[in-house]
């Protein structure tokens, strides 16, 4: 079980949403999904945490900006994903 606060910022129909989410979900991580697609506060809280955030998914570990889907995959090809899951 992981130990680490994860959450994403998504919109719907993003494939590379759905693919974060996917290893995410395959490693049994808990995490808190914010949906951007209509804008509102959720986009405007990851903005301020991520200010060049252009695209989803944004994906953020115990408050730390990782990235989008091809970051969390690099972490993970590279072995320092479940490090930074607590896992």
């Amino acid at each position: 079980m992981s130990t680490a606060k994860v959450e994403i910022y998504t919109k719907m129909f993003c494939g590379y949403c759905t693919r974060a989410k996917s290893l995410l979900d395959a490693k049994g991580v808990d995490y808190t999904e914010f949906d951007i697609t209509m804008g509102g506060p959720d986009k405007r809280e990851m903005l301020e945490r991520k200010p060049d955030a252009r695209t989803v998914p944004q994906i953020f570990i115990n408050d730390q900006a990782i990235g989008g889907s091809d970051d969390l995959a690099r972490l993970e090809r590279e072995g320092k994903l479940d490090a930074l899951l607590g896992l």
